[in-house]
């Protein structure tokens, strides 16, 4: 709730003659580490996915997602090269997302005060559970990182590139995870500010795990935040 509010994803209005407000619920997860330890219990209020209507509560859905292939390849280059891996990961990356269509939804069940019980939430952003939720996120990720020079590689849309003299750097988004890979610690390191200063992210630190691929480093840690 704290996000969506930050975020200003929605504002209470009547809700308009002909118009029927999307059913939501609270969806409860569990995010556990690559040992299967619980790392954060999770909540979510997300719309219901029968009450949305192609033409009217969304258009456009297509958005691009790293390729499993190109994420090992990437790997193996930095294995070969000795480049850093660190990780890190968009905190609530679909409320980032900019509607374009009107969009209706219930208040938050246990979140409704009396005063404005009989008031909708008009969505400003997107939120999860709708059709172009990810799309929504991608476009104004994609917009914001090649402010910063990056290069999207025109084979794999997920995949950035930027160099800065023999420094390199790569960035590889999956949904809401982003790998940056590089040769070049105080470049890493400029990109990671960069994207805090758009985006509410999580530093994870060198990456261990990433879609089920286990990184093994046979040397200390060399990030310094």
């Amino acid at each position: 709730m704290d996000s969506m509010s930050q975020n200003k994803v929605w504002t209470l209005v009547d809700l308009p003659d002909g118009v029927k407000a999307m059913e939501c619920k609270w969806v409860f997860k569990k995010k556990i580490d690559m040992d299967g330890n619980i790392q954060i219990y999770k909540a979510r209020w997300l719309l219901k996915g029968t009450s949305k209507f192609h033409g009217i509560d969304y258009d456009e859905t297509y958005s691009p997602i790293a390729m499993f292939k190109s994420i090992r390849i990437l790997l193996a280059i930095a294995a070969y090269y000795d480049y850093e891996i660190w990780q890190m990961d968009v905190k609530t990356a679909f409320l980032n997302g900019t509607l374009e269509e009107d969009v209706y939804m219930t208040q938050p069940e246990g979140f409704t005060f009396p005063e404005n019980a009989g008031k909708v939430c008009k969505l400003q952003r997107s939120i999860y559970g709708l059709n172009q939720a990810s799309r929504s996120w991608n476009l104004p990720f994609d917009e914001a990182i090649k402010e910063f020079d990056f290069i999207r590689n025109e084979e794999e849309p997920s995949v950035y590139k930027k160099t800065s003299g023999s420094a390199i750097a790569f960035l590889v988004l999956y949904v809401d995870d982003i790998l940056l890979i590089g040769n070049d610690i105080p470049l890493l390191r400029f990109v990671k500010t960069l994207l805090g200063s758009c985006f509410s992210r999580k530093n994870m630190g060198e990456a261990a795990y990433i879609l089920g691929i286990r990184i093994y480093r046979d040397r200390p840690s060399r990030i310094l935040d």
